[in-house]
């Protein structure tokens, strides 16, 4: 499995700044990348938040997508 720090990873939710949910996160990687969700999972490091996404691309592969909450 390989980790993507994709841009959508740097990119903020909106102009606010508010938090991501999860379910927003699915799809913003969904709608990014094409691929199909398998599973997803909530990580905290220090005060940070994490959702990481694990999918199956277009063409086969599994990844791993790390989204920052905030």
């Amino acid at each position: 499995m390989t980790v993507l720090l994709a841009a959508l990873a740097l990119s903020s939710h909106d102009a606010f700044g508010a938090p991501l949910t999860m379910q927003e996160a699915i799809a913003k990687v969904q709608h990014e990348t094409g691929g199909k969700v398998l599973s997803a999972e909530t990580k905290t490091q220090g005060t940070k938040t994490i959702y990481r996404i694990k999918l199956l691309t277009r063409g086969g592969q599994v990844k791993i997508v790390e989204v920052p909450a905030n």
